[in-house]
């Protein structure tokens, strides 16, 4: 079954929504700013940024003999706040915060799933030991380990 433009209410799906703001894009409009997150593993996801939704298409499915929409996406120096309103520009691009999805494999794997201080399998963040906004990088495991979102807020900047 190809993937549906709208649904039987008329109203478009999210992937009409998608399609349609791309389409706005090309045709001169600013870009729409999408939140992406990455399936690390089943029931695993992890928030890789803001990106600009500038391009998409249909085509048929590899694997499936249907049609899939396709979005093309731009990484953006933007951000968007909680209620999807206020845009803000990032000030040094080059120092980014997202960590790469090898680096998220090899410290999911390097500390087994689990928060270092506690073992809790709960609600997982991936948490530079270095604060980025101290200059950490993102781009290697070792300024990076995994903690339960009570031990990372209450680390929040410090450096343990």
């Amino acid at each position: 079954m190809n993937q549906p433009m709208v649904l039987p209410s008329g109203r478009l799906t999210q992937n009409g929504k998608f399609f349609q703001a791309a389409e706005g894009y090309k045709n001169g409009r600013s870009p729409e700013l999408v939140k992406v997150y990455e399936k690390i593993k089943d029931g695993i996801w992890v928030y890789n940024g803001v990106f600009e939704l500038i391009d998409s298409w249909i085509e048929k499915s590899k694997s499936e003999d249907r049609n899939v929409f396709k979005f093309k996406l731009h990484v953006t120096d933007r951000s968007i706040d909680q209620k999807n309103k206020r845009v803000e520009e990032l000030k040094d691009i080059g120092h980014n915060r997202l960590i790469p999805t090898s680096v998220k494999l090899e410290v999911w794997k390097r500390d087994n799933g689990k928060c270092i201080q506690c073992g809790s399998a709960d609600n997982l963040h991936f948490d530079h030991i270095l604060p980025f906004s101290k200059g950490g990088t993102s781009l290697r495991a070792d300024n990076i380990q995994l903690l339960c979102a009570r031990h990372n807020w209450q680390k929040s900047s410090h450096i343990m």
